[in-house]
C-alpha cells in the first residue's frame, strides 16, 4: 500500500511539469503575437526561439546520462522537433492563436495512436472515438458566424490548420522517440543534444529571413526574448516529463490544456498584447471555446 502511494504521488507530480508548460507555451505565444506587429517575420522568430531553446535546455548537460544511446537518435528527433516548430510558427504567424493552438491539441490523438503502431498493444475504440471528437472540434474551430469583419472572414484558417496538424504529427512522433530512446543516454545527454542540434537547423532559415537580425526594432525585443525564453522553458519541462517519467501520453493529455488556455487568455487578455483576435467578438470565440471543449473531451476520453 505505501508503494503504491508513493508511485502515485510521484505520478501526479510529475504531471505538474506539463501543466505549468500549457500555461507557458500561450504566454509565450501570444508575446511573440505581437512581437510579430513589429515585422519580425516566421523564420526570424523561429531562429530567435529555437536558440534560446538550446540555451535553456544546455545546463541539463550538468545532470549526466546513461551513456547506451545510438548517435543518431537525439539527431532524428530533433529534425522532427525543428519540422513541428517551423510548422507550429507558420500556423501561428497566418493565423489565429485560439484556432492554431486548440488544432495543435491534436497531438495527444497522434501520440496515442504512434505509440499503438510502434508497440504490439491494440489500438482501443474509445482511442478512435476521441479522434472523431477531435475533428469534430477542428470544424467548429473553422466555422464563423455571418457579420463577421471582412479582414477576420479573409483569414486563410485551412491554411492555419493544415500547418497545425503537421506541427502536431512531427511533435508526436518526436514524443513517442523521446520516451523511447532517452533513458538509454538518460535525460541530461539527450535533451541538450537533440535541443542543441535543432537550435544548428536553425541556422538553415537564415536565407529566409526579410532581414538580418541586427535589423530587428528595439521595441519587439522584449516581446521576442520573452516569448521565446517561455517556449524553451515549457519545450524543456515537457522534455523532462517524457524522457525522465515515460508515458508521453499522459503527459500531452495534461500539457493538451493550452488548447483552452490559448482561447480563454485570447478571450480575457488578448488585448493587452494587441491581438486582434479581439476582432472576431464574443460569437466566433464561443465556437472556438466549444471546440477547445470537445478537445479536452477527446483528451479525456483517452484518459480514462
Amino acid at each position: 500500500m505505501h508503494k503504491a502511494s508513493r508511485s502515485a504521488v510521484r505520478f501526479s507530480l510529475h504531471l505538474l511539469l506539463p501543466l505549468a508548460s500549457s500555461v507557458g507555451y500561450v504566454a509565450g505565444v501570444l508575446l511573440l503575437k505581437r512581437s510579430a506587429a513589429f515585422g519580425v517575420g516566421v523564420w526570424r522568430t523561429t531562429f530567435i526561439a529555437n536558440l534560446c531553446l538550446a540555451i535553456c535546455v544546455a545546463p541539463f548537460w550538468l545532470l549526466g546520462g546513461a551513456g547506451g544511446g545510438i548517435f543518431w537518435q537525439p539527431l532524428v528527433t530533433a529534425s522532427l522537433f525543428f519540422i513541428g516548430q517551423v510548422a507550429t510558427f507558420i500556423a501561428i504567424d497566418r493565423g489565429d492563436v485560439s484556432v492554431a493552438t486548440p488544432v495543435l491539441g491534436a497531438k495527444i490523438i497522434l501520440v496515442a495512436l504512434i505509440s499503438a503502431l510502434l508497440l504490439p498493444d491494440p489500438t482501443p475504440l474509445k482511442w478512435w472515438i476521441a479522434a472523431a471528437l477531435s475533428t469534430a472540434a477542428i470544424i467548429l474551430l473553422n466555422r464563423r458566424p455571418s457579420g463577421t469583419a471582412t479582414s477576420i472572414q479573409n483569414r486563410n484558417i485551412g491554411a492555419t490548420i493544415i500547418a497545425a496538424l503537421a506541427a502536431a504529427l512531427a511533435f508526436a512522433i518526436c514524443d513517442v522517440l523521446v520516451q523511447k530512446w532517452a533513458p538509454g543516454w538518460g535525460v541530461g545527454h539527450f535533451l541538450p543534444i537533440m535541443f542543441g542540434t535543432v537550435g544548428l537547423l536553425s541556422f538553415g532559415l537564415i536565407p529566409f529571413f526579410s532581414a538580418s537580425v541586427r535589423q530587428i526594432e528595439r521595441p519587439a525585443w522584449p516581446w521576442l526574448i520573452g516569448g521565446s525564453v517561455l517556449l524553451g522553458l515549457q519545450a524543456a519541462a515537457v522534455g523532462i516529463a517524457i524522457g525522465a517519467f515515460g508515458d508521453a501520453t499522459a503527459v500531452n493529455i495534461v500539457y493538451s490544456s493550452r488548447g483552452l488556455w490559448s482561447v480563454l487568455a485570447v478571450w480575457w487578455i488578448g488585448h493587452w498584447f494587441y491581438n486582434d483576435e479581439q476582432k472576431l467578438g464574443p460569437a466566433v470565440l464561443r465556437l472556438r471555446l466549444w471546440g477547445a471543449g470537445l478537445m479536452l473531451l477527446a483528451i479525456a476520453l483517452v484518459l480514462v
